[in-house]
């Protein structure tokens, strides 16, 4: 593609961050334009839940880049830019301020937004969701006041907010609908990990229950009201009942959507020249033969690049392994794969499972699936490598602290 060809990408996200660094990379000297509807720089959302939240790291540390990288790298990065319709045909965006802007290759960066709780009383102040690094700073000077909390849903960002909410010493009720915490995502078994962990800590659990109203004063919540009809008293609500794709743009413009703008394995989608990545962007997965949407951090962090290198025409293939991490009180762990309720049929531990100091195997007719290291360390790789053989492994092999994991 000639050296003036312009390659758009809507979203100054992780993942089109990261896609303009790689395009830059990989030599394209054309036009890169950015465009980003909040007015911060690129940023990585991991720390607004954790270190950032919990004042551990500056503010400093969590951009993409240094604002003179965008300039220097001749990236048109423009910030407080909607883009409100986008014309394949064309071959063009139009944007909130009347412009338009023209494209030879273009990608969609838009990510996800926080699924709302459709509750009477929700719009209430004291109501919270996190998503952006305004709304970890709004958190973090209400929990820095103490006072109870009440978190909704336990899912990651629950789970993440809750133990930053206890470090802050506020006390904290969760209330989720399922039987444990992390039940959609790892199962019972390893659920009922993080749900002792945090009960250890202090938190009560509400599980087989909703929040179904609020009640407030002064246009402030004052407690939440559960399916059991329970009300509990809160200073602040966290709602993390997980994250909606930003598809608007993709439907309107006619592409393939469902769950996600829906992708090739090279992240091409239905329309020619337009490609998805990040939590936008439902892919076909090699390893796994099926579509997949990923919201993890490390989804975007390799996402754009593929992307990115799909736009030069690369031929890529993108198949990596579902990475995700997590640091709550003082257990740390990183998960490989997608060990979802109804994708396996059977835990295997090695190391020791009550001091919260093991590996846990996922596995599917005696083949791993998914693995998760927990306050161990430099195995991940290993246990990426096994779920990519696709090889059946003994569980009693599996389960032997002195066989190597590449050994296995």
């Amino acid at each position: 593609m000639p050296a003036e060809s312009t390659y758009v990408i809507v979203g100054a996200s992780l993942a089109g961050a990261k896609a303009a660094t790689t395009l830059r990379e990989e030599g394209f000297d054309g036009n890169i334009v950015l465009l980003g509807e909040e007015h911060e720089f690129p940023y990585e959302r991991p720390p607004l839940s954790k270190g950032y939240l919990l004042g551990k790291e500056d503010r400093s540390s969590i951009f993409v880049h240094e604002d003179s990288w965008y300039p220097k790298n001749a990236v048109d990065l423009r910030l407080g830019v909607r883009v409100t319709a986008l014309d394949p045909a064309a071959k063009q965006v139009s944007l909130d301020d009347g412009g338009t802007v023209a494209y030879d290759r273009l990608l969609l960066a838009t990510g996800a937004s926080p699924r709302r709780l459709n509750a009477p009383g929700a719009d209430l102040d004291g109501v919270m969701y996190l998503r952006r690094v305004g709304d970890s700073e709004r958190l973090q000077a209400a929990l820095r006041g103490g006072g109870q909390v009440v978190t909704v849903g336990g899912g990651w960002i629950g789970l993440e907010v809750t133990a930053a909410a206890r470090e802050a010493g506020c006390e904290v009720t969760l209330v989720e609908p399922e039987p444990v915490a992390l039940y959609r995502q790892l199962g019972p078994e390893l659920g009922e990990v993080f749900t002792n962990l945090h009960k250890e800590h202090g938190v009560v659990f509400r599980t087989r229950e909703s929040v179904t109203a609020f009640h407030g004063s002064g246009g402030k919540v004052s407690a939440a009201v559960t399916s059991s009809g329970a009300v509990l008293p809160a200073d602040h609500v966290v709602v993390g009942i997980g994250a909606i794709p930003s598809t608007g743009l993709a439907t309107d413009a006619g592409l393939d959507v469902g769950n996600g703008v829906i992708v090739d394995a090279g992240l091409r989608s239905s329309a020619p020249d337009v490609f998805a990545a990040g939590d936008v962007a439902n892919a076909y997965h090699p390893i796994y033969g099926r579509h997949i949407r990923v919201e993890h951090w490390a989804n975007a962090l390799n996402g754009g690049p593929a992307a990115a290198r799909s736009m030069l025409g690369r031929g890529i293939s993108y198949d990596a392994v579902p990475y995700f991490y997590s640091d709550q009180y003082d257990l740390g762990m990183e998960t490989a794969g997608l060990p979802e309720p109804g994708t396996y049929d059977q835990v295997v531990y090695r190391g020791d499972l009550e001091g919260r100091e093991f590996v846990a195997f996922w596995l599917s007719g005696g083949m791993v699936v998914a693995g998760m290291n927990v306050n161990v360390w430099d195995v991940n790789d290993d246990i990426q490598a096994l779920i990519r053989s696709r090889r059946r492994v003994e569980e009693a092999r599996l389960a032997d602290l002195d066989i190597p994991i590449p050994d296995l």
